[in-house]
């Protein structure tokens, strides 16, 4: 029997590190991205795609920075919901193909998603998200002393400026997903969603931030009423002791287990943390979470690769 299942693909799925930011470039790596997609709707699952956008919408801030002496830059909410609609369309463009070259008659619908959060949500105070793309540490100094960016290390590949990532609150549009998902390919709360706020008279307002799209894509799955909240990444398997000797590939782990590795420092903040912190809020619904590799996901959903979350 099919399940419904949320897909949260990372950013650098779209964007490989150290690859040129081309719209080629990025059109090839979601093409290839949209073949796994549609194997798992011919194994009979309903399937929500989210994304991240931290390339993308890193590349697009540096665009506004550089061209700020001729064009007034955007808030970075918009630059976000600039990189929505550009990776919804290749993504929507690349499974539809891929649905008419399989003479699958199913459409796909991306929706320009809102993601309300806290406006006095701590993370504001303390950015960890990272956007864009990798620096060395050189460069990295150089973009702190010249344009005041917080840049960090994101695990072992380079540095990365960081921006505030506050909590999803609530995803917008979930009764229109709900009505859509029996028939459609739905693409929602992309790069986690176009942060915004309600103001003391209850209208919206946009506001600066990335949300993590592992914690969007948690809210979406809850909101949804998923059977499986899956975290798309460049590794097979979620790793202990990670590039240490006594390196270990994890293919399941209970909540209380994940939660211990936790304690120990075993996961980077900036890559691996959010997606075992979101694994284990899903997990705790009595639900399953699975974190693995894009092209492992169908046999992931078989639980023959990946590594799953559960109570």
């Amino acid at each position: 029997m099919g399940k419904k299942v949320v897909l949260a693909l990372g950013g650098n799925a779209i964007l490989r590190p150290k690859q040129e930011p081309t719209y080629d470039n990025q059109y090839q790596n979601v093409i290839k991205a949209s073949e796994n997609m549609i194997d798992i709707k011919k194994a009979g699952h309903n399937i929500i795609v989210t994304h991240g956008n931290g390339p993308q919408v890193g590349n697009i801030i540096a665009q506004n920075e550089a061209a700020k002496d001729t064009i007034a830059p955007l808030p970075i909410f918009i630059s976000s919901a600039e990189s929505q609609g550009f990776i919804g369309f290749m993504l929507e463009t690349a499974l539809k193909n891929k649905l008419h070259d399989a003479q699958i008659d199913l459409n796909v619908v991306t929706l320009m998603t809102m993601v309300e959060v806290n406006k006095e949500d701590p993370a504001f105070d303390n950015p960890t998200k990272p956007i864009g793309v990798f620096f060395t540490e050189e460069e990295a100094k150089q973009l702190e002393e010249t344009k005041g960016y917080i840049m960090v290390e994101d695990a072992g590949r380079g540095y990365r400026r960081v921006v505030p990532s506050p909590e999803p609150q609530k995803i917008h549009g979930i009764d229109a997903i709900n009505q859509l998902i029996d028939n459609t390919i739905i693409v929602s709360s992309g790069g986690g969603g176009i942060p915004i706020y309600k103001d003391e008279a209850g209208d919206i307002q946009g506001v600066d931030a990335v949300i993590d799209k592992d914690r969007s894509g948690l809210k979406l799955a809850q909101q949804t009423d998923a059977d499986v909240f899956m975290m798309l990444t460049d590794v097979p398997n979620v790793y202990i002791n990670w590039g240490k000797d006594n390196q270990q590939k994890l293919t399941y782990m209970t909540v209380a287990e994940a939660e211990q590795y936790i304690k120990e420092n075993q996961f980077p903040a900036g890559s691996m943390l959010p997606k075992v912190e979101a694994a284990i809020e899903f997990a705790k619904t009595g639900k399953e979470a699975i974190i693995c590799a894009l092209e492992d996901a169908v046999d992931a959903l078989a639980g023959q690769a990946g590594t799953k979350i559960t109570l």
